[in-house]
């Protein structure tokens, strides 16, 4: 793939223009999806797309996946440093089809669900629902989320180099490093999503093409 750069600022409007193109096409909802390590700030980007898609009249819901955790004891049953597991197992996305995205779908009722478990606490947070109106965005970040057959209309993988990848991850977080080198190998998100961004120095972004 080759690396073209792009300003961070630019970036985040061509990833807003180009939900907004969608739910001006006629979607009645455009979920969008924001995939990335935690080193790759993927939350920052959803954030700086909030108020460019309000400013073109549509409504925006933002979700973090962090949100939709399993509980602790399905979570860590491996442990707590299991690589298989947290790749596998710690998305509750039977919970996030259910709760967030299927309300979405052509058709659906738009109430939506923006927070499940809390997992710090490991218990449910008891969020009220919401309903996101007509043309309405919704804005979810967090780390390997493409390949699960969720269904989104725009989908952003930002992508970092091994050695970047491990150079700004933490060291009590180093352990997740092996799922995300089989999610690179055999999900393959940079050749999956709709736009892949290269951010191994996050101040110059390169979008990957081709």
């Amino acid at each position: 793939m080759r690396a073209e750069p792009i300003s961070p600022e630019r970036l985040a409007a061509l990833v807003a223009d180009r939900a907004a193109d969608i739910a001006e096409g006629g979607a009645p909802w455009v979920r969008v999806a924001v995939d990335g390590a935690a080193a790759a700030r993927p939350g920052a980007l959803a954030d700086a797309l909030v108020d460019p898609l309000r400013l073109r009249g549509h409504p925006v819901l933002r979700v973090s996946a962090a949100d939709f955790l399993r509980p602790a004891s399905l979570r860590l049953e491996y442990g707590r440093h299991d690589a298989d597991a947290f790749h596998d197992l710690w998305l509750d996305d039977g919970a996030l089809l259910r709760e967030v995205l299927a309300p979405l779908d052509p058709g659906g009722s738009g109430r939506v669900l923006p927070s499940l478990w809390d997992a710090a606490a490991d218990r449910a947070t008891r969020a009220p629902y919401t309903v996101l109106g007509p043309g309405g965005v919704l804005l979810l970040d967090g780390p390997l989320l493409l390949g699960r057959w969720l269904p989104f209309e725009l989908t952003v993988h930002l992508t970092l180099g091994p050695a970047a990848l491990a150079r700004r991850t933490p060291a009590d977080e180093q352990w997740t490093l092996p799922a995300f080198a089989r999610y690179a190998a055999d999900t393959r998100p940079a050749e999956l999503a709709d736009l892949a961004v290269k951010v191994d120095d996050p101040r110059h972004p390169a979008l990957l093409t081709g």
